[in-house]
């Protein structure tokens, strides 16, 4: 068995508590992340779900990741079908309260995030590979000679662009996941005590030359 059911198992309990934090974002009526802007956009635009939006853009992104040799894993996948699976299935059926008022929406939005940094830290330990649009940022990085940060920015800046243009939600939220979403996340794993750059991943490549070589 390549994987153990408890690491598999730990991987969608992580992508479910980070569907869940998107949603208290979105659910926080005050803007929502920059990415998530860009799927708002294209789901009023083509007239699909969040979450389709969501899972339809993850397939594009590590066919890109893939091209411009960023290696995947079993978890790339999973984030790319869960994450909107998920989220659907938490705003369709209401599962999560809207906000009744600023100082709410601003709660919720830091919970949010904070939320979804437990989640990250709960599918990434299980070293199977990170979602599609940390490894574009990663290749992108690696491409460019520049670093993550501004890699990130400048992605952010480009999705959240063609995102209000599509029709979707920029507002205050979105200024504050942009500019503290990253330093919250920080101080969160320094908390916990979480050292992303210590996850040793294992990618499908290796995976296929293991098989390969039993055979």
């Amino acid at each position: 068995m390549l994987y153990s059911p408890q690491r598999l198992f730990m991987v969608v309990v992580g992508l479910f508590i980070f569907a869940a934090g998107i949603v208290l974002t979105i659910n926080a009526s005050l803007g929502v992340s920059p990415w998530v802007v860009f799927h708002q956009g294209i789901s009023r635009t083509i007239g699909i779900t969040l979450g389709q939006a969501s899972i339809s853009m993850g397939f594009l992104i590590i066919i890109l990741d893939i091209f411009l040799g960023q290696r995947i894993g079993w978890a790339t996948i999973l984030n790319m079908l869960l994450i909107g699976t998920f989220i659907d299935i938490l705003m369709l059926n209401n599962l999560i309260p809207l906000a009744g008022s600023t100082f709410k929406g601003v709660l919720m939005i830091l919970a949010g995030v904070v939320v979804q940094g437990i989640g990250f830290a709960t599918y990434i330990s299980q070293g199977m590979g990170a979602g599609p649009r940390d490894g574009l940022m990663v290749v992108l990085a690696r491409r460019t000679g520049k670093s993550i940060k501004i890699i990130k920015s400048i992605l952010e800046i480009f999705v959240v662009s063609i995102g209000i243009i599509l029709g979707g939600t920029f507002g205050i939220g979105t200024i504050i996941m942009a500019f503290f979403g990253g330093l919250i996340f920080q101080t969160l794993f320094r908390v916990i005590n979480f050292k992303v750059e210590k996850v040793n991943h294992r990618f499908i490549q290796d995976d296929l030359r293991k098989i390969r070589n039993k055979a």
